[in-house]
């Protein structure tokens, strides 16, 4: 693990998740559980309106995360109800938690790896919508991050299993003085839920 990211993950795994965070997650960790124990892979698409910020913090951080604790055979995704861009601010917050992020791409949709540890395969990161044909066909759990795309996807096609596990939009303080402290607040909370996730595992 990259020594700031380290040093990040200490942090964060002294925050404390609330009892009411715990049952919405519960879900999510018996449905890894189950695939652990049938050594099969487990592949988690992180789905929110536009694939911009809350899905993709969700994507690196349970990525993070699963190589932490040592969970073998987790692939983990993002999509939108539509393809949009990644956020600027949400690489930038990430850097300033211990990531290494290198654009790899200009277009308006950019494409970013974004590096946990010196050895690891990166996460590759741009905004698409989730049936992309970059993210799984089927065999996933689909995890909606955000309100608007659980009500606006009745159905994700493909997905095994769906878990509603939503966060609040950082994008609501875009363009404020409270900018960079309301990212920073929201991947920690993300972080320290998908912290809880894959340490509940055995």
């Amino acid at each position: 693990m990259l020594e700031n990211l380290s040093k990040t993950i200490t942090t964060i795994s002294k925050i404390s998740v609330s009892n009411e965070r715990k049952e919405i997650l519960q879900t999510l960790i018996e449905y890894i559980q189950d695939k652990v124990n049938s050594n099969e892979e487990i592949r988690l698409n992180f789905i929110c309106t536009h694939n911009s910020r809350r899905s993709h913090l969700s994507q690196i951080w349970a990525q993070t995360m699963a190589f932490h604790f040592g969970i073998q055979k987790v692939f983990c995704y993002s999509g939108g109800t539509e393809a949009t861009a990644m956020f600027p601010k949400v690489g930038e917050t990430l850097v300033n938690q211990g990531y290494q992020i290198q654009k790899l791409s200009e277009e308006k949709n950019p494409v970013y790896s974004v590096k946990f540890d010196e050895n690891q395969h990166p996460i590759i990161c741009f905004s698409k919508a989730y049936f992309d044909d970059f993210n799984p066909k089927n065999n996933f759990g689909a995890i909606m991050t955000c309100t608007t795309a659980d009500e606006g996807c009745p159905m994700v096609f493909g997905a095994e299993a769906r878990f509603p596990i939503k966060y609040d939009d950082p994008k609501a303080f875009d363009s404020t003085e409270l900018m960079n402290q309301k990212y920073t607040e929201r991947s920690l909370q993300i972080a320290s839920e998908m912290y809880y996730v894959f340490s509940q595992l055995k």
